[in-house]
């Protein structure tokens, strides 16, 4: 990711094109982040770059609603293929296929809906099911015309507002470490009083 994100400050003209190909690469299942792009494009719209913020934004958007359908592209014309191995046939059995078909067809719209904002590669999976349990593409898309704009202009809200107020929250995160600390040692002393309390009760 590293070198990404410092391709994309060399390239601040550009970084919403670049921002725009890495999540589609994103949709491949390729090692990119787009938890990672989203947080530090938002960050950089609000400091580094502020006057291309809308075209970032815009980027973010169109990219993820389109990787998503990738990932769908990928699960339904793909991945399919791989069941024939005894390998894959196992790890993904036909039966559990079906529950999952079955899950997001009674629950679709709020399976994509919670599912983007679960990082860390669970959405991509989202959309792989989708694709592989043959969803209707159609009702796919218009479901995920709600959730992924709803993802993205929250996401890219709060780190936009983070990237804004950063120096301030430098000088506030002495006073929540302190809060932190606090808060643990309170609930660790909880903890051990209430088993000795416990223990004593049973004697």
């Amino acid at each position: 990711m590293q070198p990404l994100i410092d391709f994309i400050l060399d390239n601040s003209r550009h970084a919403h094109w670049i921002v725009l190909g890495a999540i589609l690469c994103a949709g491949f299942n390729l090692p990119v982040s787009i938890d990672l792009i989203l947080i530090f494009t938002s960050v950089l719209a609000a400091t580094l770059i502020p006057e291309h913020a809308f075209s970032l934004y815009l980027s973010l958007l169109i990219g993820t609603y389109f990787s998503a359908w990738i990932a769908y592209g990928m699960g339904r014309f793909l991945l399919k293929k791989f069941l024939k191995y005894r390998f894959f046939s196992k790890i993904l059995h036909r039966d559990r296929l079906q529950k999952i078909y079955e899950f997001y067809d009674k629950h679709g719209f709020l399976t994509l809906l919670f599912g983007r904002f679960i990082p860390f590669g669970v959405r991509n999976c989202i959309f792989i099911t989708a694709g592989m349990s043959r969803a209707p593409f159609g009702t796919f898309a218009l479901r995920d015309l709600v959730a992924c704009p709803l993802w993205v202009t929250t996401c890219f809200a709060i780190f936009f507002s983070i990237g804004q107020n950063y120096h301030l929250l430098m000088q506030k995160m002495k006073i929540i470490n302190i809060a932190i600390f606090v808060a643990f040692s309170v609930t660790l002393i909880g903890c051990v009083w209430y088993k000795k309390r416990k223990k004593k009760q049973a004697l």
